[in-house]
């Protein structure tokens, strides 16, 4: 592109899948259909991607890796980057723009501040009893709230809230966070945001490695702001926004009326396996997804989790043939050119779990069905989490429940006394 677009898009968690997935897409419509649809980007928590990008004008280049070849394509359409600790009101400013037509977020499933079990608002989270109680919030939905109330009072047009995090229903399920949270605040916010605010349901699909010392290493004409990604993508959405949006559908993203089908069959194909591979592969010694689907053990493994125990829970989507999806799934797995780390998607277990692995376990066991392999996976996240390998070695447990899950592995003498903690 040789003129940078203005910003239209206010996008709260600037990692790598967002800058490897999204926005790479936007430039595509972009080309084809201008508009001005530009990403200010919002970091929550660290100021590390905005100093990686500053210095290049927040462009970065986006590396493809395919199994035999890599390709690379610098993207512009990053205008700013905002650090929401060191200034949050110029990110509640940009939010309530009239110019930004969509708020969109990657903060993963415990961005959300919920209750996995019942997807409601969790009000004892520490930093929920903040945001319900300042005007200048430190959470996602916070922001979200904070932002939306004052388009309210200014009279400033809704704007469309877009979830492109791994959670079924995230559309839906972030509506109601927020509609929880204004319920607490009082007023006549909510009505304003339940009848204009629109939340669709999506669907993201690209596998995006995180980047690693190594990679930039071996790259040295690229700088910290890196980010590598498979040749695949798929994005399903809900034609539901309140206002203007880019046009994706001219660039391959599917607009559909319900994304339900698409969103279950990756959460349960893809992502199940993934959580699948993190927790036996990792404690099998393989580092990363590709080591391990070349085992041919976790390869049948995993064609007998899908073709078994998960495809048969599962409504197959418009134009998709299930079992030509998983061995689309095992190919995408086993490219060599992707280092997509089992330690990177074992971050989290607690949260990712319900969607990615106990729902499907609950349909089988309600219809009867084969849950072995399910099982398998519920063991093998259990033994993770405990903190030590098969080796004896710890292992570093990145998770909000982490020291809980620990010690009550650590204290549970029997592996029946492991499955009642």
């Amino acid at each position: 592109m040789t003129l940078r677009p203005r910003p239209g898009i206010v996008h709260l968690g600037l990692g790598a899948f967002f800058r490897a997935f999204a926005l790479p897409w936007l430039e595509d419509a972009m080309e084809v259909a201008g508009g001005d649809w530009g990403v200010i980007g919002v970091n929550l928590r660290s100021a590390g991607v905005r100093d990686a990008l500053a210095p290049n004008g927040f462009c970065y280049p986006c590396v493809e890796f395919g199994p035999k070849a890599r390709t690379e394509r610098q993207i512009t359409a990053l205008r700013q980057v905002l650090v929401a600790p060191e200034n949050p009101a110029a990110v509640l400013s940009a939010m309530a723009d009239p110019a930004t037509h969509i708020i969109s977020l990657t903060v993963t499933e415990k961005g959300y501040c919920h209750d996995p079990a019942t997807g409601r608002l969790n009000r004892d989270h520490p930093d929920i009893l903040h945001d319900l109680s300042h005007p200048l919030p430190i959470t996602a939905p916070g922001y979200v709230l904070r932002a939306l109330e004052m388009r309210y009072h200014a009279g400033t047009p809704a704007p469309t809230v877009l979830s492109c995090d791994n959670l079924p229903g995230n559309g839906a399920l972030l509506r109601g966070v927020v509609l929880d949270m204004v319920a607490e605040v009082g007023g006549d916010l909510r009505d304003w945001i339940a009848s204009n605010v629109m939340f669709p349901q999506t669907m993201v699909d690209r596998i995006v490695p995180a980047t690693t010392p190594m990679d930039i290493a071996a790259h040295p004409d690229h700088d910290a702001g890196l980010v590598q990604h498979e040749p695949f993508r798929q994005w399903v959405i809900e034609d539901a926004f309140a206002g203007p949006r880019p046009a994706l559908d001219r660039v391959g993203v599917q607009f559909v009326k319900d994304v339900a089908p698409f969103e279950e069959m990756k959460l349960r194909m893809l992502n199940g396996a993934h959580s699948a591979l993190a927790y036996l592969g990792y404690l099998a010694g393989y580092d990363t997804v590709a080591e391990a689907v070349g085992d041919p053990i976790f390869a049948r493994f995993l064609r007998s989790l899908w073709q078994r125990e998960i495809i048969p829970t599962l409504v197959q989507p418009e134009g998709i043939v299930l079992a030509d999806y998983a061995e689309d799934l095992l190919t995408r797995f086993a490219n060599p050119g992707l280092r997509h780390q089992t330690s990177q998607i074992a971050m989290d277990g607690s949260q990712k779990l319900p969607q990615r692995i106990l729902g499907t376990l609950n349909d089988q066991l309600r219809e009867g069905g084969n849950i072995e392999g399910l099982l398998l996976v519920v063991a093998g996240w259990m033994r993770y989490v405990g903190g030590t390998g098969e080796d004896g070695q710890p292992i570093d447990v990145q998770d909000p429940l982490a020291d809980e899950l620990k010690s009550r592995s650590r204290d549970a003498a029997t592996p029946e006394a492991k499955e009642a903690a």
